[in-house]
């Protein structure tokens, strides 16, 4: 194997990545800055914000899957010129990502009364309600703001939305400081106020991204003259046949670790603390291949446009190869760090959380060095399922999750988290297994379909 081939491509495989990876840090920042505020109010707030986002989660993943199925339309016509078929993938995209928003929202609010079912303490269970309302509320710019930025990914004009999370972020930062902790003018509400700052950060967000986006000479045409008699059937269709069987991709994943979550509440407050601190620093490094997976996405419907499909599997191995290499470095830092990182989400001098707090510093750290090895499965399958969005190969791909994460992942993490003393490391052994089940079926599944393309486009030939 020529190693070079592969690694040439890596300068603008990381010149289109970078800005989506800076991005998709500040989504998670959102989330890790609320529980590191919530953190130092006590182990009970910092668990009902878990168990509260563990829901949104479950919306989000529907609302940012779905949204998906705009980039590999807009970067095939890219490829092709066809500025008409952009507009309308557009248009018709936004407008149902806007629908889906609302009721996603809906949904969520309709939802509360899962987490009684669910046997959550309930001192946690009475703080996550009012918390969540306001968080599902957040959804909707949120989910509004994906149209936008699935569009210009497509487009390969990946910094907008590395501007706009950047600003929300800073927006997000001090309205949570001032409204958890009532600094100045403002009230102390606690993690209502973490509920609030992320409901304004992210209409922030939508509304920077479409003046940044309006205000481009290249993007003035798609921007022109929005009419409803642009909603055409065949491209609602076409975007929905493509964007439920990503929505429910990445929903089996989603709930995968929203299980985890439920799981270890059951077990127990330290161990549901526990999970919500190791999964936040996972899904920090996860974002940089979920960074490689929309590259992924965007390069290979780039290809398939131009129907060239042997520098579609150089391009699309070379993204893999550098997926890898990175989620090795910190599997590394995951293992050298596993002591160090868990008490810094704590306050440690809290004499009264001391003894909950420390148990939770033991929990996560373990929980670090199964997610050492877990991400780099987790960053393999995402860029190969990335690769499979971009030949607009959804429905296979959406079949091999579910059978990963729940025939072979969910099942090892219940029988290991209730029934032996692993309990949250079993948990985690069994994302581990769905994972790593995902990672393989996946690329037997992107080396099939790549091999058929060849076959078929030499034998028209």
């Amino acid at each position: 194997m020529n190693f070079s081939q592969y690694t040439k491509e890596f300068r603008y495989n990381m010149q289109l990545a970078y800005p989506v990876i800076l991005g998709m840090v500040g989504h998670t920042l959102i989330g890790i800055v609320d529980n590191i505020m919530v953190g130092k109010l006590g182990s009970t707030e910092l668990a009902a914000v878990s168990l509260g986002n563990s829901l949104i989660f479950i919306a989000m993943s529907l609302g940012i899957g779905f949204s998906t199925a705009i980039t590999p339309i807009v970067g095939e016509a890219d490829a092709e010129k066809n500025t008409n078929k952009i507009r309308l993938a557009f248009h018709n995209g936004l407008f149902l990502c806007t629908i889906l928003g609302f009721a996603l929202f809906g949904l969520v609010v309709l939802a509360k009364p899962i987490m009684e079912l669910l046997h959550q303490p309930e001192e946690v269970i009475s703080l996550a309600k009012p918390y969540l309302d306001w968080v599902a509320f957040s959804l909707v710019p949120l989910i509004i703001y994906q149209g936008y930025k699935q569009f210009a990914d497509g487009l390969s004009m990946t910094k907008y939305s590395m501007y706009a999370i950047v600003m929300a972020n800073i927006i997000h930062v001090i309205i949570n400081y001032c409204l958890i902790y009532g600094v100045w003018i403002f009230p102390k509400m606690g993690i209502l106020g973490a509920g609030l700052g992320t409901v304004i950060s992210r209409i922030a967000m939508v509304v920077f991204m479409h003046f940044i986006l309006a205000k481009q000479e290249r993007l003035k045409h798609y921007f022109s003259g929005f009419s409803f008699d642009e909603i055409k059937k065949e491209t609602i269709k076409r975007i929905v046949n493509l964007g439920v069987p990503s929505a429910l991709q990445m929903l089996f994943e989603v709930v995968l670790f929203t299980a985890a979550i439920w799981l270890c509440g059951n077990i127990g407050k330290t161990s549901q603390a526990a999970n919500q601190i190791a999964l936040s620093l996972a899904s920090m490094t996860f974002m940089f291949a979920m960074g490689l997976s929309v590259v992924s996405m965007i390069r290979i419907s780039n290809q398939k446009g131009l129907q060239d499909y042997k520098n579609l599997i150089t391009i699309a191995r070379s993204i893999f190869l550098l997926a890898i290499s990175i989620e090795i470095v910190f599997a590394v830092l995951f293992i050298a760090l596993h002591q160090i990182l868990p008490p810094l989400f704590l306050d440690m001098d809290d004499s009264v959380q001391l003894l909950d707090n420390q148990e939770v510093v033991l929990i996560a750290g373990k929980l670090l060095l199964v997610a050492a090895v877990f991400q780099i499965s987790d960053g393999i399958q995402v860029v190969v399922l990335g690769a499979l969005r971009g030949l607009q190969d959804v429905k296979i791909p959406m079949y091999i999750t579910f059978i990963a994460y729940w025939i072979i992942g969910f099942p090892i993490s219940y029988y290991l988290g209730e029934y032996t003393e692993l309990k949250a490391i079993g948990v985690w052994i069994g994302l581990l297994a769905g994972l790593t089940a995902a990672a393989l079926f996946l690329y037997l599944r992107f080396h099939f379909l790549t091999k058929k393309l060849i076959l078929n486009s030499t034998s028209e030939v």
